[in-house]
């Protein structure tokens, strides 16, 4: 007899819908969010939106909505401090509605009945919220609240693979967390410990700190390691792939080069840059990175986090935008990870636009996008043919940057022959009494190092 699988918790979206919004974006951003509490491991089961000029500076929604949100969530529809002036306080502090009957969730909570309907246990919200926000929904619904920079930072908690990710998760969560310490506890909880001079709450907030602080030496340590790993590449063509999440970047890494990158149908399933080399491998030699995607609303600790993982687009040779052209809203997705690579100014490289997962694109619209991108190269990177055209796009790309050299090799220096078969495109080689003369194509900081090996008599290491 197989196990039940138990019910994954449930949620309730929620968003405010300003004037400077189109439906079709707001559409959009509620899907996306819901994409993200999937991923985050809950059952959405209801969404409940309100157009206004601003979300509410004390509860996001207005009053009506947020009675109506209350309703859903089986909490009293107010913040007790803001209850009405003739209830009586004492049953407000017992959980008690106006007239003494007790509106907190425990009579219609979840008891296994299916024909009960589903309760949220959590509120998510399409904006960033702030700390009293969240702690005013919380008490007004009865059940937790997150807004959506609170889940993109705990997906990227559950995710990170690698120290260096961990690290930098860790942090954009305690820059999440510090502010919300003001309105944690109780107030004895906050008083505890005066006699020894310090709040609990004060003593939280010096740990956050000093945790903070020991994290940013970490990440140091590791940005220095890395820094000599890129200073080693140096002159090699590396091609970054960046994009949105989930626009199928990991797939066509693998595709690319041969390798076992993770590929799942999640958002932010790879948050750490893998380099590797292009397969069948190239002469020269190219990599290709595969970095960390991109989402609306990306909150900002999460960019000044990833900024060192992200140095790898900086340094590229080519930059490939990958996207979702069976998404129809590609196109913001698009800007939203130039926008991002701009404000990092890691937007310098020559680009090229690659619309991936055409197969799932009708051929009208193909047409349309061809004539709408006409630079683009549209592909499947489930498609063998389609990956091969690419690999040898990318080889044509790189090689323009690439500069004409010869140069004589004598034979004590035998290791340059070795690097340049390596790092450079040997046109032509022949073999003198003293050493070897190569015409080469390489890029122009490879000929200059190794000229100047050659130049002071080093040998090549």
């Amino acid at each position: 007899m197989s196990q039940l699988v138990p019910p994954r918790p449930t949620a309730i979206l929620v968003s405010v819908q300003t004037p400077d919004i189109s439906d079709e974006q707001h559409s959009a951003d509620l899907a996306e969010l819901g994409r993200l509490v999937d991923t985050l491991g809950y059952e959405v089961i209801d969404t409940l939106t309100q157009r206004r000029e601003t979300l509410s500076k004390s509860m996001v929604l207005g009053e009506g909505k947020l009675k109506e949100l209350a309703a859903l969530t089986g909490g009293r529809g107010y913040v007790p401090s803001a209850a009405p002036a003739k209830t009586d306080k004492a049953r407000i502090r017992r959980g008690e509605g106006p007239e003494g009957e007790d509106e907190g969730p425990d009579e219609d909570e979840d008891d296994g009945d299916p024909d009960r309907p589903r309760r949220p246990k959590v509120v998510v919200v399409d904006h960033e919220i702030t700390p009293s926000q969240a702690r005013n929904l919380e008490q007004a619904t009865g059940v937790g609240v997150l807004d959506r920079t609170g889940v993109i930072v705990e997906i990227f908690h559950r995710h990170a693979r690698s120290r260096e990710a961990r690290l930098q998760v860790e942090l954009a969560r305690l820059a999440y967390v510090a502010p919300r310490l003001r309105e944690g506890g109780a107030p004895s909880e906050r008083q505890a410990g005066r006699g020894a001079g310090d709040t609990a709450l004060e003593l939280d907030r010096r740990r956050v700190r000093d945790r903070m602080a020991e994290i940013r030496r970490e990440l140091e340590s590791i940005q220095r390691d890395h820094g000599t790993r890129r200073h080693l590449r140096h002159g090699t063509p590396t091609v970054a792939l960046v994009g949105y999440t989930n626009a199928g970047k990991s797939s066509l890494m693998r595709a690319l080069t041969g390798s076992d990158v993770l590929v799942a149908d999640q958002l932010f399933a790879t948050l750490d840059t893998t380099v590797r080399a292009l397969y069948p491998e190239a002469h020269p030699r190219v990599l290709v990175s595969d970095t960390v995607g991109f989402i609306q609303k990306l909150p900002h600790d999460l960019v000044a986090s990833f900024r060192s993982t992200l140095e790898e687009a900086r340094n590229a040779s080519l930059l490939l935008y990958i996207v979702d052209a069976s998404d129809p809203t590609f196109r913001g997705q698009y800007e939203v990870t130039r926008t991002v690579l701009r404000e990092i100014e890691a937007d310098q490289a020559p680009s090229l636009l690659v619309l991936n997962k055409i197969d799932r694109v009708e051929p009208a619209l193909r047409e349309a996008l061809s004539a709408e991108f006409p630079d683009a190269v549209q592909l499947s990177a489930l498609d063998p043919a389609d990956v091969a055209s690419l690999r040898q796009l990318i080889i044509d790309r790189v090689s323009k940057a690439f500069v004409e050299a010869e140069l004589f090799i004598p034979y004590s220096h035998h290791a340059v022959v070795a690097a340049l078969h390596e790092h450079a495109l040997v046109l032509r080689e022949t073999h003198e009494d003293e050493g070897t003369r190569m015409t080469v194509r390489a890029a122009a900081e490879v000929l200059d190092r190794l000229q100047a090996q050659l130049d002071a008599g080093v040998p090549a290491q």
